[in-house]
């Protein structure tokens, strides 16, 4: 499960970090920065639900603050 989670992480960090990059290189004339956004946005969309269904499958369980 922790690896799932940190793969999904690295992912979405990968995406925003290409993000920048095709900012900085293209100066906005090309689409590329849209579509990496657009991926870190499914990815994180993607992430969330997987925790929603991992917690109600009883894969991982909330341990609370005490």
């Amino acid at each position: 499960m922790r690896i799932i989670v940190a793969l999904a992480f690295a992912g979405i960090l990968f995406s925003l970090g290409s993000a920048l990059f095709y900012l900085m290189r293209d100066q906005g004339r090309s689409r590329r920065t849209v579509h990496a956004l657009t991926v870190r946005i499914g990815l994180s969309v993607a992430l969330f639900l997987f925790v929603l269904l991992a917690h109600s499958l009883g894969w991982i369980q909330a341990t609370g603050l005490r």
